[in-house]
């Protein structure tokens, strides 16, 4: 998919188009991720929303396959996160936040992970959100993804992120500042 050429953060008709056919394909071949669940109504959902269609075209574009996992009845929310099967390629090599990124003396990294994501309107899942999406396949067997750290651990200069291996989910930490080729984030948004 092409990158959005405005800074409107809005979709052209082709863009949409191409990015609902994608969406509603992902949709239809994993079922089991939105059991009961109707594309057409989260297209209506989708439509009505063009800054959250175009937040969902970022996490496209950038190799997260987001889709449908859940479905929010008290508020009326379609809950979709990255499902690509190892963490997205267009967000990797990046260390956790804006403070860790500008501790770096040298080789700094291009972006942090919070940053990122909030430049895309999402957020970044927490380790509740990892374990829920790790039951729906497996997923990071030989990547790793950011997590949403607690203010704890971060305070001390750490972050927390998860794997899976040996048909196991893990949650480690490193320091926030680090970054690695096969590590970036996964993220979720609300339509």
């Amino acid at each position: 998919m092409n990158k959005p050429e405005n800074n409107q953060k809005q979709l052209t008709s082709e863009q949409k188009e191409e990015l609902f056919q994608t969406l509603q394909t992902r949709f239809e071949k994993n079922m089991n991720r939105h059991e009961r669940l109707e594309w057409a109504r989260v297209q209506m959902k989708l439509e009505s929303d063009p800054g959250k269609l175009w937040s969902l075209s970022e996490m496209e574009r950038t190799g997260g396959e987001p889709d449908v996992v859940a479905y929010d009845s008290e508020t009326d929310e379609y809950i979709f996160y990255d499902c690509a099967a190892e963490s997205p390629k267009g967000r990797r090599s990046l260390c956790y936040d804006r403070e860790a990124l500008q501790s770096r003396k040298e080789y700094r990294p291009e972006d942090s992970a919070i940053e990122a994501a909030a430049a895309m309107g999402i957020n970044i899942l927490n380790e509740d959100q990892y374990h829920e999406l790790q039951k729906l396949g497996k997923f990071d067997m030989k990547t790793s993804t950011w997590l949403e750290t607690p203010a704890a651990i971060r305070e001390l200069g750490g972050a927390i992120f998860g794997d899976r291996r040996y048909e196991h989910v893990f949650i480690y930490h490193n320091g926030a500042q680090s970054y690695y080729a096969a590590r970036g984030f996964r993220g979720a948004l609300r339509v």
